[in-house]
């Protein structure tokens, strides 16, 4: 195909809304991931007064960090996120027979989570170390599991309760919900004291431009395979 042909059909892609919000978020992340990486000293200096004035208190707070030690653990957890999104392939396989979204919705998720291990890996960032540990957590720090996880999962499943006409009343419910979930998953594991601010923060980008680039996907090759 001629050059002329294709500079249109950049343009037109890029002018797609979802487009420019992976644009961005994949930008932020980038610029994130290598101040990181490379251990930039502002970064960090702030990172380490936010997780020691957090982690305080979190000690002076038992009964609160309890309770958020059962919602990371178990409301919040990747594995919940991972069943929850399951069950909703399922679903669409179910009652529409959706097999192709039912797939991208699997696919992304398992993509999002290697995504997620591949740059621990890479990274190798050390997680906050505590005389007095309030929990525990495997695995490197950058970027947060529990954080990006839930960012995927929510983006996905809202993406697929507005594709199929949710209520106002449904659509606010479960944006909030997901909000409060998103917000949740990334502010515990801070409290307690198991993830720098920054991890989270890397966590929710990188989970977002999942969701960006998932769509722009199922916009393009997608929506003629599936019928709802």
């Amino acid at each position: 195909m001629p050059t002329t042909h294709l500079v249109p059909r950049i343009r037109r892609s890029v002018r797609h809304p979802a487009a420019r919000v992976a644009v961005a978020l994949a930008l932020a992340a980038a610029l994130l991931l290598t101040l990181v990486a490379v251990d930039w000293h502002p970064l960090i200096t702030l990172d380490g007064d936010l997780a020691r004035a957090t982690h305080r208190w979190a000690v002076d707070e038992p009964g609160l960090t309890h309770a958020f030690r059962i919602l990371t653990d178990w409301v919040w957890d990747p594995l919940t996120m991972r069943l929850l999104c399951t069950a909703v392939a399922v679903w669409l396989v179910w009652r529409h027979s959706a097999w192709w979204l039912a797939v991208w919705l699997v696919v992304t998720c398992a993509l999002g989570t290697v995504l997620q291990q591949v740059l621990k890996a890479a990274v190798g960032r050390a997680r906050p170390v505590w005389p007095d540990p309030l929990d525990s957590a495997h695995y490197a720090a950058f970027p947060s599991g529990h954080a990006m996880t839930a960012t995927v999962s929510c983006g996905l499943l809202l993406w697929l309760l507005r594709r199929f006409g949710a209520t106002q009343v449904v659509w606010r419910t479960a944006v909030t919900v997901a909000v409060v979930s998103v917000l949740g998953a990334g502010l515990t594991r801070i409290w307690l004291g198991v993830h720098w601010p920054t991890d989270v923060l890397g966590g929710w980008l990188l989970g977002a431009l999942v969701v960006a680039l998932a769509v722009l996907a199922y916009e393009r090759y997608g929506r003629a395979s599936d019928r709802l």
